[in-house]
């Protein structure tokens, strides 16, 4: 009987036990609605704005008849030799004044800088001064009128303290582009001679070299510009010739 007595008793707790779970797991219906409301609706912190934006873009250059004509006779995906590129860069330009001839070389990284001496003259005249006491007074005044800044190491003190008016214009001597040397006369001659240091833009891999004019001889001009490939054989990746206002003719590096 006792035996009885105990299964009755486990039955009717389990009993008791299944009530308690169904009823907690009851749901209202009208609780259930409210829940599935709120869940949809998005809390005012988390909803995120989109705003239109219209981007303008901008309007493509206008390139005159003869430019378009002068662009279609130029094979887009060749290169020439040296001789070929200037003799059709003469040809293209078509401007009434004695154009000048520019090298674009993509170079393969920002900040690359190479020293090069052209073995003819480009045609564009260079002021190189060399620092002495009279031209740091004048140059603490604002007045520059040259292209190239020369300084013996001895003058570097005094110079720093016009850096800020220098650097930005990237007249400040520096060892890396031969501006500051013992002999500051002999390097002054090179650069008049057509010396000059090749370096990139200061955000973009690209350097731009004024190689002669449209008036020079052909071989002149060749002999420049492929004393510029061999300067920068280790650095440039391609090299385009134009002339002014010109479309541009790519060139051989090897």
């Amino acid at each position: 009987m006792s035996d009885n007595t105990d299964k009755i008793k486990v039955l009717s707790t389990s009993k008791s036990l299944s009530e308690e779970v169904t009823t907690s797991q009851a749901v209202d219906p009208a609780t259930t609605a409210q829940d599935n409301q709120s869940s949809l609706e998005t809390p005012a912190d988390k909803i995120e704005l989109v705003q239109e934006v219209i981007v303008k873009k901008k309007p493509s250059r206008k390139r005159s008849k003869r430019y378009l004509a002068g662009r279609s006779i130029v094979d887009r995906t060749k290169e020439y030799d040296s001789f070929a590129a200037v003799e059709l860069v003469k040809k293209l330009s078509h401007v009434k004044f004695d154009a000048t001839i520019t090298a674009d070389i993509n170079c393969l990284s920002v900040g690359d800088q190479t020293n090069v001496t052209l073995p003819h003259s480009t045609g564009s005249s260079v002021k190189v001064a060399i620092v002495d006491d009279d031209l740091l007074a004048k140059i603490a005044q604002g007045e520059m009128d040259f292209d190239v800044l020369l300084s013996a190491p001895a003058f570097m003190p005094k110079l720093a303290k016009l850096a800020r008016i220098l650097g930005p214009k990237g007249l400040m001597p520096n060892p890396k582009n031969g501006t500051i040397t013992d002999k500051p006369e002999i390097k002054k001659k090179e650069l008049e001679q057509g010396g000059m240091t090749v370096r990139t833009e200061r955000k973009t891999p690209v350097a731009h070299v004024i190689v002669g004019k449209i008036s020079m001889d052909t071989k002149e001009l060749v002999e420049n510009i492929n004393a510029l490939i061999n300067a920068l054989s280790h650095k440039a990746i391609k090299l385009t010739l134009s002339a002014t206002m010109s479309p541009g003719v790519k060139v051989k590096l090897g």
